[in-house]
């Protein structure tokens, strides 16, 4: 009796729960509904967020992927809110549901789990549950990016909505498609520098990866908008590196992590492009507030030697303790910053070698290492 009497007890909490949204007045659904445009930003930060952790080996290729998916489709869902129209209801029909509910809702969950439940049943096992999980999701999120598209056919104005599908169309490798929908973000929403960026972006990933003429183009654009703005530089100077203008490169990537805030999280990403165009100590490891003062009254020598001093205090302890997954990362990102690329790849091995035993942190290092391009 203890057990009805619970599920009792969850019936009534799910009828209030339908039924105070009923009673509720036309203005304050209207405020409610006024609140959903900040989840959008706040779901597209999320992606960015991902990418850039992703970038700077923070989380695993697989977790990643499992978090784009998800955020995603919550993305599109609010989305979706945003753009279906609701019906304004009456309150004698708000009442009339309201009574529906009270008693039609007992009578549904009884009529339906009678011939269908077993209290009896075994629970389903959480690794059998989870197993499915994730082409689920991917199912769902492909379902959410139709009924979008959808509703843009036939509200191709919507420049919100083509803002909102963009990032997640070159998410899942539709970069044709997600150019077109750049396209009509700036068309419908008007100049900026982020977008102009997303766009030169998913052109270069259409490309492959190369920034072509066309790609550059849209960076140059952004540029204009905004010289700070971190993605426009990183392209410009990957583009030159293209271009075989090694020293181009290492000026933009300098004169970006100049300007960059300490905790930015793309920092790790254009320190290790920097170094692999031989771009100097300017991005050496992360130093205190109190060293990098000190080291302003030093000469080239002289600070290099404090450098490469503390590089190799890194190198003692992670001898004497090789747990330390990012201190690893560190050392290797340093001997690249110095130009030193046999201790890196040494470094690298020693530290496969510390983690061997433990299968997510030698998980998490093989990702941070092929990030900075030793994964040898």
């Amino acid at each position: 009796m203890t057990l009805w009497f619970v599920f009792a007890l969850m019936t009534v909490a799910a009828i209030f729960a339908v039924l105070l949204p009923l009673g509720r007045s036309g203005r304050a659904q209207d405020q409610g509904r006024q609140n959903q445009g900040s989840e959008v930003a706040v779901y597209k930060d999320q992606l960015a967020e991902i990418e850039r952790d992703l970038a700077a080996g923070l989380i695993a290729a697989p977790e990643a992927e499992a978090a784009r998916v998800e955020i995603s489709r919550r993305l599109l869902a609010a989305a979706g809110s945003e753009a279906a129209s609701e019906p304004q209801s009456s309150l004698k029909w708000r009442r009339a549901a309201a009574v529906l509910a009270l008693v039609g809702l007992p009578l549904v969950a009884v009529g339906v789990y009678m011939p269908l439940g077993s209290p009896m049943l075994r629970d389903f096992p959480l690794a059998q549950r989870e197993q499915g999980s994730g082409s689920g999701m991917a199912r769902s999120l492909e379902t959410l990016v139709v009924q979008v598209e959808q509703h843009l056919e036939k509200n191709p104005t919507d420049g919100r909505g083509w803002n909102v599908l963009a990032p997640v169309l070159e998410r899942l490798g539709r970069f044709d498609d997600a150019v077109r929908a750049y396209r009509n973000s700036l068309t419908y929403n008007g100049e900026s520098a982020e977008r102009r960026s997303d766009l030169g972006e998913a052109i270069a990933a259409a490309a492959s990866g190369v920034v072509t003429a066309e790609a550059k183009t849209e960076f140059e654009r952004a540029h204009a908008l905004n010289a700070d703005d971190p993605k426009a530089n990183y392209f410009l100077g990957l583009a030159a590196e293209q271009d075989g203008r090694k020293d181009d490169a290492a000026n933009i990537w300098r004169t970006l992590l100049a300007k960059a805030p300490a905790d930015a999280p793309w920092r790790a990403l254009v320190q290790t492009s920097l170094a692999r165009v031989g771009g100097g100590g300017a991005t050496m490891p992360a130093l205190s507030d109190e060293t990098i003062a000190a080291s302003k009254d030093m000469n080239e020598g002289d600070r290099n030697a404090m450098v490469r001093g503390m590089v190799e205090r890194l190198a003692t302890r992670l001898k004497q303790n090789g747990d330390d997954v990012e201190g690893w990362l560190r050392l290797v990102r340093a001997y690249l910053v110095m130009g030193d690329r046999d201790k890196a790849v040494g470094a690298s091995s020693d530290a496969r070698q510390a983690v061997a035993n433990d299968a997510a942190r030698l998980r998490q290092l093989n990702e941070g290492l092929k990030t900075l391009g030793v994964d040898g």
